[in-house]
């Protein structure tokens, strides 16, 4: 399974990735900023998701909003 991030680089377990977009998170007020870090990514069964500690909770991202920093 090959995960790609939204300039098509794969993203592999460890990875850091970056933002590219404002974020709502789902159940919460919070937004996830542009430009935030997310460092030692782990991949899912899910080709289209990661997920990766943001703000000390573990949260699911969408590879497409994300690029390799």
């Amino acid at each position: 399974m090959e995960v790609k991030d939204s300039n098509g680089n794969l993203l592999k377990e460890g990875d850091s990735v970056t933002l590219i977009k404002d974020l709502k998170v789902r159940g919460s007020s919070a937004v996830l900023k542009r430009g935030t870090l997310v460092k030692n990514i782990r991949l899912t069964d899910n080709e289209e998701e990661v997920e990766g500690k943001v703000e000390r909770t573990v949260m699911v991202l969408k590879a497409a909003f994300l690029k390799k920093a």
